[in-house]
């Protein structure tokens, strides 16, 4: 059976989505979003905020029934495995993307596993064992959950059209950012224990170094990121785990060297890129000699070469493929 993306008619199902408080979040599930609307899928998002409240997914999960009945859908895609519990029983064929913290878990800052990550955990896995078709965003998720059969490795995608490299003097004059300084851009949001904003900190400051800065980026709009990191002279990574961190590959995008916690896709990402650093513990001392190294290093690196196949158009149609599959079954 083939099917026409402009036949697809999809309700996307997140738990992430921008709100009116944060209207940068999540921004490569929107540019995803964006993408399958441009190559023909007619999708509508459905966002709710979990919150780890059992109510608030029953109201969602209510909302979702109204809206099926309002409208006819060819298939639900899940972002994030606790999403994918609104759409049970189902209903429809159903696609789920897995991004990291819904199979690993809620860690903490010092390295730890909430209850209510393993929670979340043995959610996911029971979603897994559910959905038609799967998406995971690395290959290190695919041997978590376990499925292998049934998984797609499908990691979110770059606009290399935005990200890609600019004159440094030039960007730090557009952000503001002080010209003779060495720049070390922190890659996460500091309020999530998961990325360790202490721990980079720490980092920092063992360095020693008066000319070195630790430059914290929140509630950044999507287009103003390439300018940050062509700003930067580095890019720190301190979580504790991570699936596939966009900000390693838009880094790459910018030929911008990292220094980076063994986490995720990382290794696989940077693995061939001279100067770029995946450090082989999380101790403050390994993570600054990375550091110093990189900035000592003092050039750009040729990330970009490494990334082209994560283009965003190409990575579109991978998805679509993968709704065509689920709806074979359907018919089956």
């Amino acid at each position: 059976m083939r099917v026409a993306a402009s036949s697809i008619n999809v309700l996307m199902v997140t738990s992430e989505w921008p709100t009116r408080e944060h209207p940068n979040w999540v921004p490569f599930i929107v540019q995803q979003v964006d993408y399958l609307r441009k190559a023909g899928i007619d999708m509508d998002v459905f966002s709710f905020r979990g919150s780890k409240n059992p109510m608030n997914y029953l109201k969602a999960w209510v909302q979702v029934r109204r809206i099926l009945a309002s409208k006819r859908y060819d298939l639900i895609h899940a972002q994030f495995g606790q999403s994918g519990m609104i759409a049970l029983p189902k209903a429809l064929p159903l696609v789920v993307t897995f991004h990291g913290s819904d199979l690993q878990g809620d860690a903490t800052s010092q390295g730890g596993y909430t209850a209510q990550g393993k929670i979340l955990q043995g959610v996911s896995k029971l979603v897994a064992a559910f959905a038609d078709e799967i998406i995971v965003v690395s290959s290190m998720l695919e041997k978590i959950i376990g499925l292998n059969q049934r998984a797609h490795i499908i990691p979110c995608g770059l606009n290399l059209a935005l990200f890609s490299p600019m004159d440094q003097k030039v960007a730090r004059q557009k952000i503001n950012l002080p010209l003779e300084k060495k720049l070390i851009l922190f890659g996460g949001r500091p309020e999530m224990p998961v990325k360790r904003y202490e721990l980079a900190k720490q980092v920092v400051s063992h360095i020693m170094e008066k000319d070195v800065e630790l430059v914290v980026i929140n509630n950044v709009a999507h287009d103003q990121m390439p300018y940050y990191l062509n700003a930067c002279d580095v890019l720190l990574l301190t979580s504790v785990h991570e699936g596939s961190p966009t900000i390693i590959k838009e880094a790459l995008a910018c030929n911008l060297p990292i220094v980076s916690t063994d986490v995720g896709d990382v290794r696989e990402r940077m693995g061939g890129v001279d100067g770029c650093v995946v450090c082989e513990d999380d101790k403050i001392e390994t993570i600054a000699a990375g550091l110093k190294k990189t900035l000592a290093h003092g050039r750009r690196i040729n990330g970009r070469d490494y990334i082209l196949d994560l283009d965003e158009n190409l990575l579109t149609q991978k998805i679509i493929n993968v709704y065509c599959q689920a709806l074979k079954k359907r018919f089956q």
